[in-house]
């Protein structure tokens, strides 16, 4: 099947908006045509003037002349700003179209894919690469039209008015036209990619390092501790530099020899000038040294619109890696689970496709049952609640809730069915209404308020100046981990979905917190199946089952009592706990 060039990608894009493309090509070439007319009134000026001398008062029709130069110039920009309307217009619905696919695309693909590619460049994808189209769109490509119509137009005059100057003032132009091509060929479209990768490398790394600028103001380091970051800034510097050095003598030649035409044209007035000065031959020298500045104007504009190509070209690409990336499959003929058990059987996982993350693990939770998932930080356990909620696919084995394999269920319904409450709590900069809302859309304000006060969040809206409807984040409102844990707590209450997963969900809870969301857990619990992922030991000590998972598998499981009477891993994680609670800072080794 035949690729599609990048034009027709973009007037996909456009959909109905591409006659507006269409219709602003035209116009700006009708625009680049007319701005030619205004030079021929200035020849007729020329010749009415030199026809006259010496007596320059008797020259006939100067003032009709100059006024339909100023006519065609003036009407020369009307058309261009009609076709600059058009194709803004156009452009604005290719961004936003392309921008709207692709947040679309997005958050269907697995939480893993979007992690692989990374937040700074899906940033830069969704936003930097629509923009490129957008500006290519609006005011490269009808420039482009107009830039190839210039030199066709100006060829005509140029052959017209005296063709021996005319070949002569082509000469440059020839010459700059193949040391572009140079500069604008495949080997550039290679050297514009790697150009886009550094400053997707650079953007990503930089959305890191402002992730860990507290780390940095803590322990009073520079950007130079961050190595990827520095070393993102380093590749960038040496790819630019490398670059520009590459191109310095071509675009040093190409400049000389596009403004060079002004010695061919001298060299010939010499050289026609030997059998005697006639006021055609001068009229026509004066004529060419006035309009072949156009000529080097044109070519650098076709040249910079070359790069543009390359850009939007890269753009669509990068684009196109987002779209490519295969989403969650969508079954087509979705069952409905028959309760809220979960079952795993023989699910194995991995990230990079060559060390499993899990392997081979299957288990049981009943309708109702507390699971807590603990063990060695790198065990697999966030890994199996994100499988559990459909995050990702598992490379081999399956994940069932109610007895129905979960890749046959609609994914809308999967997420009613499962809350997950994450380590790192989500809250967006709008307000505490919203933010919990953003689980039940249609939600009053009663209800709102019910799940924020099940959630112990009572002690957080009165201190607010606005309440439940204080801006998180704006006038200096800030709330603490726990705080914004609690919060996050509440938008699960309001989902109410029968399967709640809590990722390390007390970990940057203090003890006052903790206390208060241990109560929100207890009155969120009830009635569901609840999935509990913790390195604290004391939250799941009244879990109905624990799974101790290491390495990927799961080591033991049973009860709280059962593991500590067992002697295994648990046991010693348990003494290990025990011990970290009791010690005090200057305490002895006994």
């Amino acid at each position: 099947m035949k690729k599609k060039s990048d034009l027709s990608r973009l007037m996909q894009y456009a959909g109905g908006h591409r006659y507006l493309t269409y219709s602003s090509w035209i116009l700006s070439v009708l625009s680049a045509l007319l701005a030619l007319v205004p030079f021929v009134y200035i020849w007729m000026i020329i010749r009415e003037v030199l026809n006259a001398a010496p007596d320059y008062g008797s020259a006939q029709g100067l003032t009709f002349y100059g006024w339909m130069a100023v006519a065609f110039a003036v009407l020369s920009v009307i058309v261009y700003i009609s076709a600059l309307m058009c194709s803004h217009i156009s452009a604005f619905r290719v961004s936003a179209n392309m921008r709207r696919d692709c947040m679309r695309h997005i958050v269907k693909l697995p939480i893993g894919t979007v992690e692989s590619i990374g937040s700074g460049k899906l940033r830069k994808i969704v936003t930097d690469s629509s923009a490129a189209t957008e500006t290519y769109l609006a005011h490269r490509l009808p420039d482009k039209a107009g830039a190839i119509a210039t030199p066709i137009g100006l060829l005509a005059l140029l052959l017209i008015f005296d063709w021996r100057l005319g070949l002569l003032s082509l000469i440059p132009v020839i010459l700059g036209f193949l040391i572009m091509t140079k500069m604008t060929g495949s080997r550039m479209e290679a050297k514009m990619k790697e150009y886009q990768d550094a400053l997707a490398d650079m953007s990503n790394e930089a959305v890191e390092y402002v992730r860990g600028v507290p780390v940095v103001k803590t322990f009073g380091q520079t950007v130079f501790s961050f190595k990827r970051f520095k070393g993102s800034i380093d590749r960038y510097e040496k790819w630019v530099i490398a670059y520009t050095k590459d191109l310095r003598m071509p675009m040093m030649i190409y400049t000389t020899a596009i403004n060079a035409v002004f010695a061919f044209l001298i060299a010939g007035g010499i050289i026609f000038t030997r059998g005697g000065v006639t006021n055609e031959l001068l009229l026509n020298l004066l004529f060419y040294v006035i309009i072949t500045p156009v000529i080097s104007t044109t070519l650098t504009k076709i040249m910079f619109m070359s790069e543009d190509s390359m850009i939007v070209a890269d753009a669509i690409k990068r684009v196109d890696s987002v779209l490519d990336a295969a989403p969650l499959s969508e079954t087509g003929a979705p069952k409905t689970p028959r309760d809220n058990s979960v079952r795993l059987r023989n699910v194995s996982y991995s990230y990079d496709g060559i060390k499993d993350a899990l392997h081979n693990v299957s288990l049981y939770i009943k309708p109702g049952e507390t699971a807590a998932f603990v063990g060695p930080s790198g065990g697999g356990k966030s890994t199996l609640a994100s499988l559990i909620s459909r995050f990702f696919d598992p490379v081999s084995g399956s994940v069932e809730i109610g007895g129905t394999d979960i890749r046959d269920i609609r994914k809308e319904e999967l997420m009613d069915m499962v809350s997950f409450v994450f380590q790192d709590s989500r809250l967006i900069k709008t307000s505490i209404l919203e933010n919990v809302r953003m689980a039940k859309p249609g939600a009053s304000r009663e209800e709102v308020m019910q799940a924020l006060l099940a959630a112990q969040c009572g002690d957080i809206i009165e201190k607010l100046p606005n309440g439940i409807d204080t801006v998180i984040g704006a006038k200096g409102v800030y709330l603490s981990g726990g705080e914004q844990q609690r919060i996050a707590i509440a938008r699960a209450m309001l989902k109410n979905a029968p399967i709640l997963i809590l990722d390390e969900a007390t970990a940057f809870a203090d003890p006052d917190n903790e206390v208060l969301v241990q109560r929100a857990f207890t009155e969120m619990a009830k009635n569901r199946t609840v999935i509990m992922i913790a390195h604290r030991l004391t939250t799941v000590r009244n879990a109905d089952r624990i799974y101790v998972l290491k390495d990927g598998e799961i080591e033991e499981s049973g009860s709280h009592g059962e593991l500590v009477e067992k002697g295994g891993l648990y046991s010693r994680m348990w003494n290990d706990y025990q011990t970290s609670v009791n010690w005090k800072v200057g305490a002895k080794n006994a």
